[in-house]
């Protein structure tokens, strides 16, 4: 599949990286094909500022969502199983602190490959999908942003919707943006 990417797919997939990185993720989630497509000089970056949204108000959106640990603890509670009596038993059993996430400057040393967050796979697969639906010979940073928008529970679509965004529209001038061959 990598082999139809242009250019500028590449240089998403690669901004995306670095995002995670700068962060300290683990993992290449759809926030950060979102914060690599905003940068973008193609059709998704054009389509995206177009609608204002810019790396900062990505972020902001993306910080906006609601914490999945959270509603995790909430799931849990529901079955039964008390958070804070099994960091308790964590905390005596292995010292204190023993779940806390390691500390932010050491993950920022993440060096090499990242991998990719299952959904960040699915949009990376759906931007093919969207190629072939446009009868594309390529896949492009617009096809990637469509990907991106094709599933509301990506936590980017989301985010999106949450900061005002119609998707559709947004859909929309994408695909007008999109060149039938690529550049």
């Amino acid at each position: 599949m990598f082999e139809r990417f242009s250019t500028d797919a590449r240089e998403v997939v690669k901004a995306a990286q670095e995002e995670a990185r700068s962060r300290g993720d683990r993992e290449i989630g759809t926030e950060h094909l979102l914060f690599a497509l905003t940068r973008a000089e193609g059709p998704a970056g054009e389509a995206l500022r177009g609608c204002g949204v810019y790396r900062a108000a990505a972020g902001d959106a993306v910080e906006a969502l609601p914490d999945a640990s959270a509603l995790d603890a909430e799931a849990l509670r529901v079955l039964g199983i008390d958070l804070d009596a099994v960091r308790e038993a964590a905390e005596d059993a292995f010292g204190p602190g023993a779940l806390d996430a390691p500390p932010r400057a050491r993950r920022n040393r993440l060096k090499g490959h990242i991998p990719f967050k299952p959904e960040s796979k699915k949009v990376l697969e759906l931007s093919l999908r969207q190629s072939l639906r446009l009868r594309h010979d390529y896949i492009g940073s617009g096809h990637i942003l469509l990907g991106l928008l094709q599933d509301q529970r990506f936590p980017a679509a989301r985010a999106l919707t949450g900061a005002g965004v119609d998707l559709d529209a947004l859909r929309d001038d994408v695909i007008r943006r999109i060149p039938p061959r690529a550049a």
